[in-house]
């Protein structure tokens, strides 16, 4: 009967498991090929292997520059949304009603309908020299002529942050949903303030559902491209965008492909790294 029930368990998951090899890790495994390949003018790749592309990249200072202000951003952009996201997720879980809770929810959910590029133009609007921020700005007094937001590294982080902060808020929101407020209570009964409640009890329970929310945002800050294109603008260089233009408008798949895996790469390192340190000190 237990054989029965494994066989049984392999051909439910088989199916997702074919289509994840077909449409997932076959590409991926198809990308690291290009990348031990040569780029040529004419047939695009020579059918070589060679470490060529990965020496390339490695010792160009402008690389590494690139691959080093993507990882500044995205972490910088991952530590504020997680600081916004998680008063707001703690507050949607300890909500008695649930017709406001629904519709903070849908709230919460509502920008992630709309793609990185619609989303993109409207801070393109907003943080131009003639936008709505200038324009405020200007009203109360605060500036006396329009400053330079759009096309800078703080756009983008403002952008991303704006991504990122639905997928932060809903992960963090199902994790505090599990983590009784009768705890809460106990520490509250022992002299402690609201306030170091959350701190002291709340939120190393939580640190699991934290992690999780870091690590997504993260990974997909450094992989952004619509944000860094539209909001950074041309100067702008991280690695979404220069993975693009090598395979996109240069042609040269073979060193695009090993952008793009340097790139996964060190998102899987430092997401790991992270994890890992912040499970042995909380979990």
């Amino acid at each position: 009967m237990r054989e029965g029930r494994n066989w049984g368990g392999a051909s439910l998951v088989l199916p997702a498991f074919v289509l994840v090899a077909a449409f997932l890790l076959a590409p991926l495994a198809l990308i690291l090929r290009y990348s031990f390949d040569l780029h040529d003018p004419i047939k695009l790749m020579k059918g070589v292997f060679s470490t060529q592309n990965y020496v390339q990249a490695v010792a160009d200072p402008f690389y590494q520059d690139v691959l080093l202000t993507t990882a500044n951003i995205a972490a910088l952009s991952t530590v504020i949304v997680m600081l916004l996201a998680f008063p707001v997720a703690y507050y949607i879980s300890r909500l008695e009603s649930q017709r406001l809770r629904g519709w903070l929810i849908i709230l919460t959910v509502l920008p992630l309908l709309l793609g990185n590029a619609v989303r993109s133009a409207a801070w393109m609007i907003v943080m131009g020299t003639k936008g709505v921020a200038n324009a405020l700005l200007l009203s109360v007094g605060l500036i006396e002529e329009p400053i330079k937001i759009l096309y800078t590294p703080t756009a983008v982080v403002i952008g991303l942050v704006s991504v990122l902060l639905p997928f932060a808020i809903i992960t963090l929101q199902s994790v505090m949903d599990s983590i009784p407020s009768s705890l809460e209570e106990a520490g509250q009964s022992l002299g402690h303030s609201p306030l170091r409640t959350v701190y002291g009890v709340v939120l190393p329970l939580a640190m699991p559902g934290v992690a999780a929310a870091a690590a997504i945002c993260f990974a997909l800050a450094m992989n952004a491209y619509a944000t860094p294109v539209l909001i950074g603008g041309p100067t702008m260089q991280m690695m979404g965008p220069v993975v693009y233009g090598q395979i996109a408008k240069a042609n040269n798949w073979p060193f695009g492909s090993t952008l793009a895996c340097i790139l996964m790469f060190v998102t899987l390192v430092l997401t790991i790294v992270s994890t890992r340190f912040l499970s042995r000190k909380y979990f």
